[in-house]
C-alpha cells in the first residue's frame, strides 16, 4: 500500500516540474512562486517537524536549529566558493547570470534526498497503522507537486540544461517510491531524520530568499509577482493544515 501511494507522489512531482516547465515565458511569476512554496515548505513543514525529531540540543539550543543554521551557512559558502572558482577559470556570465551550475544541481539533489525521505515516511507511517499512514501520503502527495516544481526551476535557475533539469525532475518523482519500498527492509532512527530536516530546511532558506526571491523581483518588482510568493506560502499552509 506504501509504495502504491508512493506512485501517486511521483506522479504529483511530475505533473509540478511538467507545470515549471510550460510557464517559463512568465519566469518572474515561477520564480515568485517557487520561493513562496519554498518558505512554506521550511517554515511550516520541515523546522516544525525537525524540532520535533531531534529534540536534543547543543549548549542550550535545539540540535535541529544548529543544522538549520549550519545548512543556510553550508549553503552560503558552497555558493561562494563554485563561484569563485568558475571566476577563476575565466568563465563568463550567460544564460545563469555568473551563477554556478553545480549549485543548482546540488540544490536538486538535495530536493530528491528530501523525497526519498518523504517516501520513508509514507512505509513508516503504514507500518504504524492505515489512518497514520493515509494522513502523512496526503500530505506527502500534496507537497510533491511543490518538489517537482522546485527542483525543475532552481535547476535551470543555475543555467543547466533543459535535460539536466528534466534528469534531477524524474529522479525526485521516483525518489518517494524507492524511499517507500526501502521501509520494509529498515527504517531511520528519528534523531537523525530530525537532524536532516533541520540542515535540508537552511539549504532551502537560503535557496529561496538569497536566490530565488530576489531574482523573481529583480527585472519585475510586479504586484503579481509578490502575490505568487504568498500564495506558495498560503498553498503550503493549506496543506500542513489538511494534514494536521
Amino acid at each position: 500500500m506504501a509504495v502504491i501511494v508512493a506512485l501517486s507522489a511521483f506522479l504529483m512531482t511530475l505533473v509540478g516540474g511538467w507545470t515549471a516547465q510550460r510557464v517559463t515565458d512568465r519566469r518572474h511569476l515561477v520564480l515568485g512562486l517557487a520561493g513562496g512554496l519554498m518558505l512554506g515548505v521550511v517554515g511550516l513543514d520541515l523546522l516544525p517537524e525537525a524540532l520535533e525529531a531531534a529534540n536534543g540540543e547543543v549548549h542550550g539550543v535545539p540540535t535541529a536549529l544548529l543544522l538549520f543554521v549550519a545548512g543556510f551557512l553550508g549553503a552560503h559558502i558552497m555558493e561562494h566558493l563554485l563561484a569563485r572558482r568558475q571566476a577563476a577559470h575565466g568563465a563568463e556570465e550567460g544564460a545563469s547570470g555568473g551563477r554556478a551550475p553545480e549549485v543548482g544541481i546540488t540544490a536538486a539533489s538535495a530536493m530528491v534526498g528530501h523525497s526519498l525521505m518523504d517516501g520513508m515516511a509514507i512505509g513508516a507511517a503504514f507500518q504504524i497503522g492505515g489512518g497514520m499512514g493515509t494522513a502523512v501520503a496526503l500530505a506527502v502527495v500534496a507537497h510533491d507537486f511543490a518538489d517537482g516544481f522546485n527542483t525543475y526551476t532552481i535547476t535551470r535557475l543555475y543555467g543547466n540544461a533543459r535535460r539536466k533539469a528534466l534528469i534531477m525532475l524524474f529522479a525526485d518523482a521516483a525518489a518517494p517510491v524507492v524511499g517507500a519500498a526501502s521501509t520494509l527492509l529498515f527504517t531511520i532512527p528519528e534523531q537523525l531524520l530530525g537532524g536532516y530536516l533541520g540542515f535540508f530546511g537552511g539549504v532551502l532558506l537560503y535557496l529561496a530568499a538569497a536566490e530565488i526571491l530576489p531574482e523573481a523581483h529583480h527585472e519585475h518588482p510586479a504586484r503579481s509577482t509578490l502575490l505568487c510568493t504568498v500564495a506558495g506560502v498560503a498553498f503550503i499552509w493549506l496543506v500542513v493544515g489538511i494534514a494536521g
